[in-house]
């Protein structure tokens, strides 16, 4: 039986979301240009005024936001509320550059509570769940906004964060947890050590479902964490920007519905800025329709994804983002050929005899680009003839061409030489002097 957080929303006939979307826009762009001296300039710039917005066709008219202007104006220079109006803070790391700071009202909290509300009721986790949360808690926006939506939803929180690895599964055996929140990466490593530690979480544990996002993940994966461990993979979508984590899949596991009441989508050609037609590849763009603190306009987030308004089987009327392919700013150019970290992972995670863990190294000999990808192997392919690792090398080095159209070197590396991650898993290392 399907279940729904909200079903007078969620099923909402498509044409009312737009006229709700098409108020809820004209409203917004009116709030921004009286309280944000950054968008009141911008649009003046551009020579736009609130009363040119009058439809949802007119959004293109609005100048885009990045992230960059986030940090131009840090810490709070974009905000529209002052900050005895706000009830928290989270911040960036800032490993790329200046950090980016967002603030939050009391509505922002509760939007964001309900968007995740709505997500984990459609992938089956309520009362009487017990939900490991393995995100980092504190400046990071991953561990708290789990916690809060699946508190909301009347699930048992276990507020793990990550690390101490022996520990979680130590506590998902004891406290019998049913739902495990964290990267794709971690949980590998989680089932890794498990299994070191003659604990099968397939067998030994109620795990059933797990949440899997904060880093981009293969549809190959999925399959290999679903098959290893017997639970229900799904993928979490958000940015700090926006809130933090927001959306997920639904059962159907056929895309990430995005609350159009909430928030409004595009795919753009990241190179023209054009709007492109659903079903066509591009650069995710997402303006907010309900945030008070840090409301956005047209921000161009940098994850490459289709967008699909095709009717759902669970019901939904809100429209989807199919998985995200890669960041823009991960896309590695080799040769001239646009490649991304997940279609390596795609093609490793079908060749049974490659492990999980791989490693991307990039360098520039004699003004070539050299590219090679170092695996690891499952214990049972391990063999210590070099025939059988010479063959799977070639192997790998051929179904890598074939989808990547360039030629690419495979190296074999020792189990447990590639490096491990509690958090976002890194997988590109690029020794080019760009």
């Amino acid at each position: 039986m399907i279940e729904y957080w909200n079903p007078l929303v969620e099923r909402m006939p498509i044409d009312e979301l737009e006229k709700m979307q098409e108020k809820k826009l004209k409203n917004l762009v009116k709030y921004v240009y009286q309280h944000s001296d950054f968008y009141k300039k911008r649009f003046d710039e551009f020579g736009v005024k609130p009363e040119d917005i009058q439809s949802l066709d007119d959004l293109k008219k609005l100048p885009f936001t990045y992230k960059v202007d986030l940090r131009d104006t840090y810490p709070t220079g974009m905000f529209c509320v002052p900050n005895e109006q706000l009830v928290r803070f989270h911040v960036s790391s800032g490993t790329t550059g200046k950090p980016t700071v967002v603030g939050y009202t009391q509505n922002d909290i509760d939007m964001w509570t309900t968007s995740l509300a709505r997500a984990m009721t459609s992938i089956g986790v309520g009362r009487g769940d017990i939900i490991q949360i393995g995100y980092g808690y504190g400046l990071f926006t991953g561990g708290l906004g789990a916690h809060y939506g699946a508190e909301e939803v009347g699930a048992t929180v276990l507020p793990a964060s990550s690390g101490n690895t022996d520990r979680q599964i130590e506590l998902m055996q004891d406290l019998g947890s049913t739902v495990i929140a964290c990267t794709p990466s971690y949980f590998l490593f989680m089932n890794e050590v498990s299994n070191n530690l003659g604990v099968s979480i397939k067998d030994d544990t109620n795990l059933r479902v797990g949440i899997f996002g904060a880093e981009p993940w293969s549809e190959e994966m999925r399959v290999r964490i679903e098959e290893a461990t017997g639970i229900k993979a799904y993928d979490i979508y958000g940015t700090s920007e926006l809130s933090g984590p927001l959306f997920t899949e639904c059962q159907c596991q056929d895309g990430i519905h995005i609350w159009a009441d909430q928030f409004l989508i595009e795919v753009i050609d990241p190179e023209t800025g054009e709007q492109l037609k659903e079903g066509e590849s591009g650069e995710l763009v997402i303006t907010t329709l309900a945030k008070e603190a840090l409301p956005l306009i047209r921000y161009k987030i940098g994850d490459i994804t289709i967008i699909s308004k095709q009717p759902c089987e669970c019901g939904r009327t809100h429209p989807r983002i199919m998985r995200v392919l890669g960041r823009a700013d991960d896309m590695l150019i080799i040769r001239g050929i646009n490649v991304f970290p997940g279609q390596v992972e795609s093609v490793l995670m079908q060749i049974p005899e490659v492990g999980e863990h791989f490693m991307i190294v990039v360098d520039r000999v004699n003004e070539l680009d050299i590219m090679k990808v170092q695996i690891e192997m499952t214990d049972e392919a391990f063999s210590d003839k070099v025939n059988d690792i010479m063959s799977l090398e070639r192997n790998v080095a051929s179904a890598l061409k074939h989808v990547l159209n360039i030629a690419v070197k495979v190296e074999l590396v020792e189990k447990g030489s590639i490096p491990r991650s509690m958090g976002k898993a890194k997988k590109v290392i690029d020794n080019r002097n760009l």
